[in-house]
């Protein structure tokens, strides 16, 4: 228990990590951070293996782990990634080879770092939604550069399940703040 006692607290740095694409997004969105973004990828993820058929739980742990070993290097946006490099499966063996769950967990993330699964791929495209749906909130707050980056997105090649294409698509279709419209009231119960 010890193992796993230790690496619960280093999972729970990654809501301690700002995502790095910060600066070139040009915001100061302090809400936005590693253990967020896997959060809600999680869930994209879980809706998109139902959608085409997968199985959910392997791709929401992937979505869940997708990002954890930033939790020692750090999240990197496309400028630091061309100069810096990332020992990504070194920090995965290292968080994860004294755990006692068999190697389960190590599995899923290099399961999702190859991308030759059906699995693999639909949680690189709930990563990607993600994204989409951040530069949606921030396009909605006017930020120009959320604009340039969003455009495009809803038809990225990169995107690889048509569940996750119609996704894209109706998120650049909707307003951020329609989930609550129909369910507003001034009236208390």
């Amino acid at each position: 228990m010890k193992a796993v006692s230790r690496f619960l607290y280093e999972a729970g740095t990654l809501r301690k990590i700002a995502r790095a694409h910060r600066q070139t997004l040009l915001t100061d969105d302090l809400s936005d951070n590693i253990a967020s973004h896997s959060y809600r990828t999680a869930l994209i993820g879980w809706f998109l293996a139902k959608s085409e058929h997968a199985d959910p739980y392997r791709v929401t742990m992937m979505c869940l782990l997708h990002d954890l070993a930033e939790a020692r290097s750090g999240d990197h946006n496309w400028v630091h990634k061309k100069y810096v490099k990332i020992c990504e499966g070194e920090i995965l063996k290292d968080q994860l080879g004294s755990l006692p769950d068999d190697g389960a967990l190590r599995s899923f993330a290099v399961e999702y770092a190859k991308r030759e699964s059906v699995e693999s791929k639909i949680a690189k495209d709930a990563d990607l939604l993600d994204q989409i749906l951040l530069l949606k909130e921030y396009l909605h707050q006017g930020n120009k550069e959320a604009a340039k980056w969003l455009l495009g997105k809803k038809d990225d090649p990169k995107i690889f399940s048509r569940s996750a294409r119609d996704l894209a698509k109706a998120i650049c279709e909707q307003e951020p703040g329609e989930w609550w419209e129909n369910i507003w009231t001034d009236r208390n119960r």
